[in-house]
């Protein structure tokens, strides 16, 4: 009689130890969620495509889908755990910003500065973005929720993070793991649009070599920025002016350190805990919807057609610039903010047709500008739709 009450009680033990594991919790939706994690890390192990984003973010998916019971402090959503106080930089807008820090204090604006019309291609990739916000509304999405979604076309995930956050934070996590999956893809989707758009001539447009910038023109450039854009948008100041003062910490030559630890271990540190936390955002139990996929498939439309814009526009331009003066089309693409990976598209693609056209000095102009460019789209929407 004793052996069958300790065994009746080992059984209930066993029992509930198995109702709090992962195998007891366990949906398709884990299943998938899981497997979509594991090819975001062998996408960028195998085929290094943007390891930097897809690894941190490939694991938080992992870690974000693993099975268990709520209640226990583990999930992103639960307040108190330790994913929760980590995801409060995504949810308040935090991790972006630093981010951009980073970029400033890394990125090199001269061809921009030697090169201004090259601004304009940047402007004209960002039509993706109001294209996209247009198309959401039509489809039954808020204002708010449209003006998220669009800014995945400027294939900022940083800029997508802080506009949603502010916008659409129950959408955050589907509009943030768009806006890195097609950054990522950037070398697979660009090119056939490229082709497509352009004749073999276009192609092998040989760009007259930038001049030479002046140091006061490069400490100049992030004072004289930030002032005219905050000024015409100033719901845009966490990105841009973390954006400019990183730009001026490296352009200064005075603050050597300071901009060695914003472009080294503080990017490094803010992308693993923004990576790992969006993609635990991604729990199968509020990430797997139909409005998520929906939000793929507008975010595509979205990047498909900031490239177009762009490339067509610097067709356009070219009918009112001299022989020697015209923009290659090619360089187009590199107007969506997905720096450095589209201006390397623009080069490797001009390569194929002409080995000594190198185009990737010309395509960091409208890259660094589509940076500039997505935080004033991102500044825009804020400003009328928050």
């Amino acid at each position: 009689m004793e052996n069958t009450g300790f065994f009746s009680f080992l059984l209930d033990n066993l029992s509930q130890f198995y109702s709090y594991t992962g195998f007891a919790n366990f949906t398709l939706g884990h299943g998938i969620m899981i497997a979509i994690g594991l090819i975001f890390i062998y996408l960028a192990i195998a085929k290094e495509y943007e390891p930097m984003l897809l690894v941190p973010i490939g694991f938080g998916i992992i870690v974000g889908n693993i099975p268990f019971m709520p209640g226990y402090q583990l999930g992103v959503y639960e307040d108190g755990s330790v994913m929760n106080y980590l995801y409060f930089g995504v949810l308040k807008g935090v991790y972006p910003p630093l981010i951009f820090l980073g970029i400033g204090a890394m990125t090199d604006f001269s061809a921009l500065i030697s090169n201004p019309k090259l601004m304009l291609i940047g402007a004209a990739a960002q039509f993706g973005i109001f294209g996209a916000y247009i198309a959401a509304l039509f489809f039954g999405f808020s204002p708010e929720e449209a003006g998220a979604i669009g800014i995945i076309g400027g294939a900022d995930g940083p800029t997508a993070i802080f506009l949603s956050s502010r916008l659409a934070p129950e959408l955050m996590g589907a509009i943030a793991i768009s806006a890195y999956s097609y950054m990522a893809l950037v070398p697979v989707i660009q090119p056939p649009i490229m082709k497509l758009l352009t004749s073999k001539k276009e192609r092998v447009i040989r760009m007259k070599a930038p001049r030479q910038v002046t140091k006061l023109e490069k400490i100049l450039f992030p004072i004289v920025g930030l002032l005219l854009t905050t000024f015409i948008v100033p719901s845009g100041l966490p990105l841009l002016g973390m954006l400019f003062f990183g730009n001026l910490l490296k352009e200064s030559t005075v603050t050597k350190r300071l901009a060695d630890t914003a472009k080294g271990p503080l990017i490094d540190i803010v992308t693993i805990l923004i990576g790992l936390t969006v993609g635990a955002s991604t729990q199968a139990t509020t990430f797997l919807t139909p409005k998520s996929i929906f939000i793929f498939i507008l975010g595509a439309t979205s990047f498909v057609v900031a490239t177009t814009t762009g490339v067509l526009f610097v067709k356009f331009l070219n009918l009112f610039l001299k022989e020697g003066r015209k923009i290659n089309p090619l360089i187009g693409n590199a107007g969506v903010s997905a720096v450095p990976d589209s201006a390397r598209v623009s080069q490797v693609v001009g390569l194929e047709y002409d080995k000594t056209n190198y185009l990737l000095m010309h395509a960091m102009g409208p890259n660094v500008a589509g940076v500039i460019g997505s935080a004033v789209a991102a500044g825009i929407l804020l400003s009328f739709l928050s």
